[in-house]
């Protein structure tokens, strides 16, 4: 990425020397060094997608470009792990440990209302399959599906409620 014609991005020159600072930074603070590689790897993309502009001070952009990401993962994180728990409660097996394989007939019935749901989604118009996708499957809150989308949040919902009501029709209640 090039500001102008004969100077490198000191962005990306900034990221380059300051990449072993990075990784041992969000080391110590995601106590992962896998986790922190991801992370200063996710921070090259940003900063590689974006658009060529002056920035005053790289080197303190770089670590709030990183700061950001990172906690924008541990909210998604945070996230999966409560719908995981809720639907622990809910579908739970009563306080008996869960079997680790579900029973075969079990298991085809799964597939198949998955195959339904999954129907019932493709029917429905693209800015709602975009809505279902990174709100439901990938964690993001209705915000930040409306951010991610160009749309209202208002939209966002009206677009999730599209898709459940279809899913509904087609699947039924739980």
């Amino acid at each position: 990425m090039i500001v102008d014609d004969q100077q490198p991005d000191p962005v990306l020159t900034a990221y380059l020397e300051r990449r072993p600072a990075l990784i041992r930074y969000f080391s110590v603070r995601l106590r992962s060094v896998e986790a922190a590689e991801e992370l200063v790897q996710d921070i090259y993309l940003k900063i590689a997608r974006r658009p060529a502009e002056a920035i005053e001070n790289p080197d303190a952009f770089l670590f709030r470009l990183g700061s950001n990401l990172m906690l924008d993962r541990i909210k998604r994180d945070r996230r999966a792990k409560r719908r995981i728990e809720a639907y622990g409660v809910i579908y739970g097996s009563g306080g008996e440990p869960a079997a680790d394989e579900p029973a075969a007939d079990d298991a085809l019935a799964a597939r198949q209302r998955l195959q339904t749901i999954v129907e019932a989604v493709k029917a429905l118009p693209a800015p709602a399959q975009t809505a279902f996708r990174l709100h439901k499957l990938e964690g993001l809150s209705h915000a930040e599906t409306a951010a991610a989308m160009g749309v209202s949040r208002s939209s966002v919902e009206k677009y999730l409620m599209a898709c459940l009501k279809q899913i509904q029709d087609k699947v039924g209640r739980p």
